[in-house]
């Protein structure tokens, strides 16, 4: 979606919440009614209403960054996730405040059929009502508040052991560091990617794979941190392929030859980060005389760009073969690499980010990008054909993770023992 669709929705929104501001600013006005000070109360209140309508406006003026190449900047991102955290607390604030008043209104309609209480028929609001409603607020105002200045840097390692019959002896532990969605222009913490690149060097695995968008929209984003994730070696090499945000579509450009110069260099920052860029094609991999078949394709995923090519990219590959693919949006492997021909042993995605908000408990898993993806975070299989979606290094226009935290993958291969 571009900026002026983007615009809209938010104008929307602005408007809701600003219908927010006005009820919010009746509860802390009951909340307030009583104190000692008649100055604090009005300091509160005016501190509420120029916070909360200023934020908005920032917002709202901000969006003049989609019509350049820089994009959503750090800024931007923040602005964003402030009017997020004051929208979804805002929220809470008035349903909480909304039942207390139904309870009023019914009381009240009671009162009158009765004829009791015709002094006072529908009673005022309890300030009780108004303190249980900012304590309640509190929760998801105090959450996006972590998921902002710690979450988004609280990189997890998830480790998942596959067992295939057909893995070459040599190959047997073989082990994989995966990283996805990488998004360097939203980063704010150069100390707190740091933390990420230590863990996915301290697996010391066999390979490593990047799973696309090195970027939010431009090519520059990534240069202040070449060094550092330069610094991610394997034994076997480090490669690479392209996400949907790295062909830079999301943002306007003066032409379509300042496009293709911005792929072009981007292209270019992938061979001195050491990465191997797969563009529709495989390579080999060989340990102690036996084969196994990295594939690697661009882009195609349902409702975004689809300009990779399977079939291309897997020409050359003995039917055979052990297969790993890199692709970018797990959609791929469910409307086509489950289903192809040829038997694709692993794929391994990124794309979701696992919507950066969520919930992860032994036994429980849910987020709201389960509305809009089958598979978005973690393994899926179908038929001995396994997919593997990273929940992704960084984050984008949310500047802040909160229970889907940012991911290391590493992958072994074992051979299945036969019976």
């Amino acid at each position: 979606m571009h900026g002026n669709g983007l615009l809209k929705i938010f104008f929307i929104i602005s408007a809701i919440g600003l219908l927010f501001d006005w009820y919010v600013f009746s509860g802390l006005k009951t909340l307030s009614t009583g104190w000692a000070s008649k100055r604090w109360q009005r300091i509160v209140l005016c501190s509420y209403l120029i916070i909360s309508i200023g934020v908005t406006a920032l917002l709202l003026l901000g969006f003049s960054a989609f019509k350049s190449a820089n994009g959503m900047q750090p800024y931007h991102e923040w602005i964003l996730s402030i009017f997020l955290t004051f929208f979804i607390t805002k929220l809470i604030f008035v349903l909480v405040l909304f039942l207390g008043d139904i309870v009023r209104f019914f009381v009240g309609l009671f009162n009158l059929a009765s004829g009791k209480n015709k002094e006072h028929t529908f009673p005022g609001r309890r300030k009780f009502v108004s303190e249980v409603a900012v304590f309640v607020a509190a929760i998801p105002f105090s959450s996006f508040l972590y998921a902002m200045f710690k979450g988004k840097y609280d990189y997890k390692l998830h480790r998942t052991t596959l067992y295939f019959d057909d893995l070459p002896d040599a190959f047997d532990g073989f082990t994989i560091t995966q990283i996805s969605d990488i998004h360097s222009g939203s980063f704010d913490s150069m100390a707190g990617v740091q933390k990420g690149i230590d863990l996915a060097k301290a697996q010391k695995s066999d390979l490593f794979v990047f799973t696309g968008d090195l970027v939010n929209n431009a090519a520059f984003e990534i240069e202040p941190y070449l060094e550092k994730f330069g610094s991610i070696k394997a034994p076997y090499g480090q490669y690479s392929i392209l996400g949907n945000h790295d062909y830079g579509d999301y943002i306007e450009w003066t032409s379509e030859q300042e496009k293709a110069a911005n792929l072009n260099q981007l292209k270019q920052h992938h061979k001195t980060l050491g990465y191997r860029l797969l563009l529709d094609e495989n390579i080999t991999i060989e340990k102690n005389g036996q084969k196994i078949s990295l594939i690697g394709v661009q882009n195609w995923g349902r409702g975004f760009i689809q300009v990779g090519n399977l079939d291309k990219a897997l020409q050359g590959v003995p039917k055979d073969a052990f297969k790993v693919l890199l692709s970018h949006d797990p959609t791929h492997w469910e409307d086509h690499v489950r289903y192809h021909p040829a038997t694709i042993h692993l794929t391994l995605a990124g794309h979701t980010h696992g919507a950066q908000f969520g919930v992860e408990i032994p036994g429980f898993r849910w987020s709201p990008v389960k509305y809009r993806y089958l598979d978005w975070a973690g393994l899926a299989n179908e038929k001995d054909r396994y997919l593997y979606v990273n929940r992704g290094f960084g984050f984008l226009a949310f500047s802040g993770r909160l229970g889907i935290w940012p991911e290391i993958t590493v992958i072994e291969l074992k051979k299945k023992l036969q019976a």
